[in-house]
């Protein structure tokens, strides 16, 4: 098993976000989590990141724990995270992102095999590289941010509501990159709400209720799930 949620529980404050996560994901898949705003969906991720702690529970990549440790070794580890809302460097160049994402590198051949796959999967971004990552358009950004997260060379890529606020022809293209990454080899843990999106990618789905998975199931099961449909994905 690649990546193993047993028992997470997180909380901000006081408050309980997610407790008693218990989630699986084998290498090679895509798996979707889904779920009302506010569920926990992101909070997930970011405890998978090492970016919030956890207050119970183990995470472990290969069965090895990676929670507890520097956010820097989880990346080391083969995670890496696209953040809702892209989170770029909106004064800075495509090309001085796409570098951030391969900060803890050293191997600079294979760095630069890395960017030519970027490329290949975001011609656009080659054609922008001088351009500031502020002036592009939302699906720019979208690829941009999905580039600098491949730029680690990630085993596991994470995505956090990466179809949010993207016309449908861009959510098309977007599905498409996201198999293509896959069928490279790179495992996808996405946070969704776009049901088609969900639906032409993932394998696999967990739904999350007010903080708890309530379901688990191979995608097509939960898809025909009518209260899926309606209280999760419209």
């Amino acid at each position: 098993m690649l990546l193993e949620l047993k028992g997470v529980t997180v909380y901000y404050g006081d408050a309980p976000a997610v407790w008693d996560i218990s989630l699986s994901q084998q290498e090679g898949t895509v798996v979707s989590v889904i779920g009302a705003n506010g569920a926990g969906k992101s909070t997930i991720l970011k405890a998978i990141s090492g970016l919030v702690p956890l207050r119970s529970g183990a995470i472990e990549m290969d069965g090895r724990r990676i929670d507890g440790i520097d956010t820097d070794k989880i990346v080391r580890s083969g995670v890496a995270l696209v953040p809702e809302g892209r989170k770029l460097f909106p004064y800075m160049t495509v090309a001085s992102n796409l570098k951030l994402g391969a900060y803890l590198r050293d191997d600079k051949q294979a760095v630069q095999e890395d960017l030519e796959v970027v490329f290949g999967l975001f011609p656009r971004l080659k054609e922008r590289l001088k351009q500031k990552a502020g002036s592009l358009s939302g699906g720019e950004q979208q690829m941009l941010a999905i580039g600098r997260a491949l730029m680690t060379r990630p085993r596991l890529l994470m995505m956090d509501e990466p179809s949010l606020g993207l016309a449908p022809i861009v959510i098309d293209h977007l599905a498409e990159n996201i198999s293509e990454i896959n069928q490279r080899g790179v495992s996808v843990l996405l946070v969704e709400q776009n049901a088609g999106l969900v639906q032409r990618v993932a394998q696999r789905c967990y739904v999350i209720e007010v903080g708890k998975i309530v379901l688990e199931g191979h995608i097509e099961e939960m898809m025909s799930n009518d209260s899926v449909r309606r209280a999760f994905l419209g």
